[in-house]
């Protein structure tokens, strides 16, 4: 699978380098994402349980709990689509954890 703005997790990483369990978990995000071949969205609680699906156009939020990190993907087809990532006070700044503001 195909993952678009890759670059905002490598950015991600690279801000956090001294922190080696969030650089690998966004590693092995990375991995699960573009090394998966789902055909159906659900599948993707199968590879990653933190997957929290927060719109039913396929938009996920990944808990990268080892840092409290949430990043946004959107699932289509065979890409996937990095939306935002950020901190959890980020995203109850950005989102207010309402799947109305998600949506929009």
């Amino acid at each position: 699978m195909e993952l678009l703005r890759k670059h905002k997790l490598i950015k991600l990483k690279n801000k956090n380098r001294g922190n080696t369990k969030l650089v690998k978990a966004i590693d092995k995000l990375i991995s699960d994402i573009e090394n998966g071949n789902r055909t159906k969205q659900s599948e993707i609680k199968e590879t990653r349980p933190d997957a929290d699906c927060v719109h039913s156009d396929g938009f996920y939020f990944f808990d990268l709990n080892v840092h409290r990190t949430m990043i946004l993907v959107v699932f289509e087809e065979n890409e996937a689509t990095v939306i935002w990532t950020g901190l959890h006070d980020e995203y109850d700044k950005t989102f207010k954890g309402n799947k109305s503001t998600i949506e929009k």
